[in-house]
């Protein structure tokens, strides 16, 4: 009887113990006007998935946030201070770093002579991180489109990299990708949306989102960020558009979140044009189309339209597309109050991005490609982030946002862990061009 009665006191302590821990573990939150998921999660330090795993019902596309509503926010769910593991005989931490690049690096195409940029962008991440006492060896192998990669595997196995950049091309990723899972190497895919492997290894981090997972993203922010705006949606009449999916994707955000918005048509009369717009609230203009013939006459029609309508206040959402028209549009996009989306923009670290921009013309003694955005500040923020990480975390470095002074030349990056796979970089923003002449980034 007295072990039958200990039994239960045990479970009941148990459960006790339990329920205090969970007690612990969350916290309710009532909604203020004017917060949104991302804030709320962004507040509480933890992550909007996990604010909407907590919250089933913020999984709903009809869901829309509502002042006075009760929501649970997941304490221990916070993304926790990595700890820094002991180290072994043959830890990272207490040596120098084996860094393998597998691009195609070759002077017969752009993607060799795109790749061969990013490249140098490496090394200078290298030279620099000397100054930090972290010491890098480099492996480089020339991966090209009709590459048989088995060979290069062969030798790479041979200097057990601790991390590898590439590859770019899909059809070498299954090898790589396996290889990088054998040896417990960190692959980082620097370019490439198509990677399904992803999905169930562990070591993978993709910098880059599949457009249909960015759109669904990037609409969802729209409709935080834009409550109390008048939404417009201006068709170009151009079979050939490429963001019929965001706008479609945004109009289904919109909806969801019960946000009223107008459509128009870059065709039409000015005075049916101007029917579209408020004079009440402020509006937000999106083309569906980022070619840079359609913008010009967008923004022909807002200024016969704000010239004739002097109450009628505008801003633009755009395109990362249309961030190379930066020089020869500025003084619109200022006028306009254009918000750009996109996962990388040089102007982040202006003072940086000049000296880096210097540093490579004397290193190389050429200029960088014109190309947006410059690949070889990509290089130098991907090898600073990760061989930092791999420095202070070793093989366990995760990505997560905050785990070190992660000071970006144009390139945000913040990873998630994929339930049984990899690490999705969800690192993205909006460049905002003030009417002030000031350009802000508003990471999302």
């Amino acid at each position: 009887m007295i072990q039958a009665f200990r039994y239960i006191l045990v479970v009941v302590m148990t459960l006790f113990a339990f329920a205090a821990t969970n007690a612990q573990s969350v916290k309710t939150h009532k909604v203020k006007k004017g917060e949104t998921i991302y804030g709320i999660a962004h507040s509480n330090g933890i992550t909007e998935a996990q604010l909407r795993a907590a919250n089933p019902g913020m999984e709903s596309p009809s869901y829309m946030l509502k002042k006075g509503d009760k929501i649970i926010i997941p304490l221990q769910q916070a993304v926790p201070q990595q700890q820094e593991q002991p180290m072994g005989a043959d830890d990272v931490r207490n040596r120098t770093i084996r860094m393998g690049v597998m691009l195609p690096l070759h002077d017969v195409n752009g993607d060799g002579r795109r790749m061969v940029e990013y490249y140098r962008g490496l090394l200078m991440a290298c030279d620099s991180l000397k100054r930090e006492g972290i010491s890098v060896d480099i492996y480089a192998w020339n991966t090209p489109d009709d590459a048989d990669i088995a060979p290069t595997l062969a030798k790479a196995e041979a200097v057990h990299p601790d991390i590898i950049f590439g590859p770019l091309y899909s059809k070498q990723m299954d090898q790589l990708s396996e290889f990088c899972r054998k040896q417990g190497t960190m692959m980082v895919i620097p370019f490439s949306i198509n990677a399904p492997q992803i999905a169930s290894n562990s070591h993978i981090f993709q910098v880059y989102q599949a457009p249909d997972g960015q759109n669904e993203t990037t609409a969802r922010r729209f409709s935080e960020w834009f409550t109390g705006y008048n939404p417009i949606i201006v068709d170009c009449d151009d079979p050939n558009s490429t963001k019929g999916a965001f706008t479609s994707a945004l109009r289904q955000q919109l909806n969801a979140h019960n946000m009223r918005f107008s459509l128009t048509s870059l065709k039409s009369a000015n005075n049916l044009f101007a029917s579209a717009f408020s004079t009440q609230r402020p509006n937000i203009v999106v083309l569906n189309s980022a070619r840079a013939d359609d913008l010009k006459v967008l923004f022909v029609k807002l200024k016969d339209l704000t010239a004739a309508n002097a109450d009628v206040k505008v801003s633009v959402f755009g395109y990362t597309e249309w961030l190379p028209l930066v020089e020869s549009q500025q003084t619109n996009f200022h006028k306009y109050d254009v918000y750009l989306p996109t996962p990388a923009y040089p102007g982040m670290s202006p003072l940086l991005s000049k000296e880096l921009t210097a540093k490579y013309r004397s290193n190389f003694k050429r200029d960088m490609i014109a190309f947006t955005p410059p690949l070889a500040l990509t290089g130098f923020d991907h090898a600073l982030f990760f061989l930092r990480g791999l420095h202070k975390y070793g093989a366990s470095f995760d990505g997560a946002a905050g785990r070190f002074g992660y000071q970006p030349v144009q390139t945000p990056l913040k990873f998630e862990h994929l339930p049984n796979g990899g690490y999705q970089n969800r690192g993205f923003m909006f460049v905002h061009f003030k009417p002030t002449g000031q350009i802000e980034t508003i990471s999302y």
